[in-house]
């Protein structure tokens, strides 16, 4: 998958992440690698529960990059701290924003 968190796929980006839920603040972190490869480190308020942090994660990130957060998806992971999310839209243009996040990450 690269050493980036991310790849476009079609019509969308798939981005990896690794949230950290009840969190101090609603946050992009940066890039962590893992052992099965680089991840977006997100934290966000909501408790992991009922999709709550889900729901937040999506809502930081559709803020960020200004896209709809309805159009944003969890692919894989909906119930662990390690997700996939799909974000349809332009690739080279989504990656631009996301680059630009990581570069301006707490």
């Amino acid at each position: 998958m690269g050493n980036q968190p991310w790849e476009i796929d079609k019509d969308s980006v798939r981005l990896r992440l690794r949230v950290t839920p009840r969190a101090r603040r609603n946050a992009i972190i940066g890039i962590l690698d893992t052992g099965s490869g680089p991840v977006l480190k997100v934290s966000v308020t909501a408790p992991p529960a009922d999709g709550k942090a889900n729901a937040a994660v999506l809502a930081l990130l559709a803020k960020a990059l200004g896209v709809p957060k309805s159009t944003l998806s969890v692919i894989t992971g909906a119930t662990g701290r390690n997700k996939l999310v799909r974000i349809p839209g332009d690739g080279p243009t989504l990656i631009s924003m996301l680059e630009a996040l990581v570069d301006n990450a707490d």
